[in-house]
């Protein structure tokens, strides 16, 4: 799905601003017909945000099921005899929309776009009412999954996943217009020729248009000069002495892709942005542009105080200034797709990232041990299910089409977490696997493996092209006690390393209160922060199939309630308003010492 742009042909107008918004606990709205006026009793809610800190209101930070949002928008008089297309960047976790008084589109996935074409219902020139009723409300058959609980004291929602369930309108919504006769879909691949020394750019590329007009593809460098061109839906082109793009340097060029008519007039143009690179696993490393990559950086979540997961560029742009100050080269999108300027400002600042699907608390032991008890199988006809399998196929399909073109996105992780010990397990999540491979045949996949399928155990992780495993020795188990953490580490890591795959240690932290000190290392401390992650780097540093480490969390963010957390998750190096603690300065030396 192409993003809306302005280019010669295009225009958009964003709907971002304060909106109508209404709570619907009992569920009464859709049948009375709310979207059919102005929606009553409303109050005043920002878009994008989450809904749930906003307003001082415990009900709302709370609630559960429909939440309703309204606003009214001009649709341009230029937009005469135009397609007029309205989006939604992500509706956290499903929404159905309606334009005046008609259903226009519905949405499942709460961080992946949706779009419909409402050419025959708008009038260029007149306003319009735009209604969206979102739903935060999680089962067995979502992803990712819960359970909603009828209780004396009205409905409450369980979630097997550790960071709150945000919901709302957490990304832009837009209307946009392109001519009838218009491109639908670009795809790019690149890849590398080298010869006698010369390096020689290769960009294939397939354009899917609407229409019967010709298509042109016309290659810039940074500087807008053509280094290419070429004729047809489908080709190659070859750009010598190509500017590759690498972790640190987010080269781009750029594809103007036209659609023409007979007389070579232009009627759609769509500007893709590509960068030259390869990504290949060979045997325990992992390789850009041919060259051996070491991951450096952190799980980290949309996730800030008010706003909850609502996109704000303020907070991008110092959140990847932070990761260069500390030598961070990478990031994994825990749990969920994240907006679509998060991915090009990675492509444009050379960062690496691993792309994760929203498919996160798939696993009902673990699920037990930190939510509290509970009789639930994790894979069965009655939990997660072939229904769940769909969904969560269309999640990867989603995620694929969305993400495709990003350089900096080198790695797609379909589960993080999920039970991955059992028959069922392995049913479950092969077809998986074969899916997302045909969808994208040029990058890796790997799903994160979690403590309780220990090296030996694990029936997936054979699937993936790497191993991307959490780990926790030292505080969730050997808790203080860092001498027996790595000792009981190093032997597991060794075993993984006998498969003969990248490592990547996609988690490991340790809750961290700011400002909380001891003269020697006692957990919760600043001190005992800085001790955990040396004793890590330390296992680390001896298995030499190790390629990357990530850990969690880049900043503090929020949960649910519960005794397990104080005021959220406290394993950031960074505090939630982005203050460093010492185990920021201490990666930092670890992570720059090459500079």
């Amino acid at each position: 799905m192409l993003r809306p742009q302005d280019t010669t042909t295009r225009e958009r107008k964003a709907l971002d601003g304060i909106w109508d918004f209404r709570l619907d606990a009992a569920g009464e709205g859709r049948a009375a017909g709310w979207f059919a006026a102005p929606l009553a009793d409303a109050t005043a809610m920002p878009v994008p945000a989450s809904y749930n800190d906003v307003l001082a209101d415990a009900a709302v930070r709370d609630h559960v099921g429909d939440a309703w949002y309204q606003t009214t928008v001009r649709v341009p008089r230029g937009w005469a005899d135009r397609r007029v297309v309205l989006r939604f960047d992500s509706a956290t976790h499903r929404a159905v929309v309606w334009v005046g008084d008609s259903e226009v589109m519905s949405h499942e996935g709460g961080y992946t776009p949706f779009e419909v074409d409402v050419s025959s219902i708008v009038q260029p020139g007149e306003e319009v009412r735009v209604t969206a009723v979102v739903n935060n409300e999680l089962s067995f058959q979502t992803v990712p999954p819960g359970v909603v609980e009828d209780t004396p004291h009205g409905r409450r929602q369980r979630y097997f996943h550790d960071f709150f369930n945000y919901a709302g309108l957490h990304r832009s919504v837009w209307l946009y217009a392109t001519a009838p006769e218009h491109v639908t879909d670009v795809r790019v691949v690149t890849d590398i020729r080298t010869a006698a020394g010369d390096v020689t750019g290769v960009v294939r590329y397939d354009v899917e248009h609407e229409g019967g007009a010709s298509v042109r593809v016309t290659l810039r460098d940074a500087d807008g000069a053509v280094v290419a061109t070429g004729e047809g839906a489908h080709g190659e082109l070859e750009v010598p002495g190509a500017h590759l793009w690498a972790p640190g340097e987010g080269y781009l060029y750029e594809a103007d892709v036209e659609l023409l008519d007979g007389s070579g007039t232009t009627l759609d143009s769509y500007l893709q942005t590509v960068g030259i690179r390869t990504v290949e696993v060979r045997g325990t490393q992992f390789l850009i542009n041919g060259e051996p990559f070491y991951f450096t950086g952190f799980g980290k979540h949309e996730d800030s105080p008010v706003r909850g997961k609502a996109h704000d560029d303020v907070h991008l742009v110092n959140d990847f200034a932070l990761l260069d100050w500390i030598g961070a080269n990478s990031f994994r999108t825990s749990h969920y797709p994240y907006a679509d300027e998060v991915y090009d400002f990675a492509d444009r600042e050379g960062v690496v990232v691993i792309d994760e699907v929203a498919a996160v608390g798939q696993n009902m032991g673990l699920a037990g041990g930190i939510f509290g008890g509970q009789n639930y199988t994790t894979f069965s006809p009655e939990t997660i299910n072939d229904a769940s399998r769909e969904v969560h196929a269309q999640a990867i399909r989603e995620l694929v089409a969305r993400d495709k073109n990003h350089p900096s996105v080198v790695l797609w992780s379909i589960a993080n977490e999920p039970e991955s010990d059992t028959d069922a397990s392995r049913e479950y999540f092969e077809p998986l696997f074969a899916l997302t491979r045909e969808l994208d045949p040029t990058r890796p996949v790997g799903f994160v493996n979690v403590m309780l399928a220990p090296h030996g155990r694990c029936q997936v992780s054979e699937l993936g092209d790497v191993l991307m495993l959490n780990r926790y020795y030292g505080w969730y188990v050997n808790t203080g006690d860092l001498v027996a953490a790595e000792a009981a580490w190093r032997t597991e890591l060794e075993g993984w390393a006998t498969e003969g795959k990248p490592i990547i240690i996609t988690e490991y932290g340790a809750d961290t209160m700011p400002g909380v000190h001891s003269v020697t290392p006692v957990p919760w401390t600043e001190e005992y922060q800085v001790e955990y992650l040396d004793m890590n780097h330390r296992v680390f540093d001896a298995v030499d199939a190790v390629v990357g480490e990530h850990v969690w969390n880049f900043a503090d963010f929020a949960t649910s309630s519960g005794v397990f957390r104080v005021d959220g998750n406290k394993k950031g190096a960074f505090t939630r308003d982005r203050r460093p603690k010492a185990a920021a300065h201490a990666l930092r030396r670890r992570w720059t010492r090459d500079r």
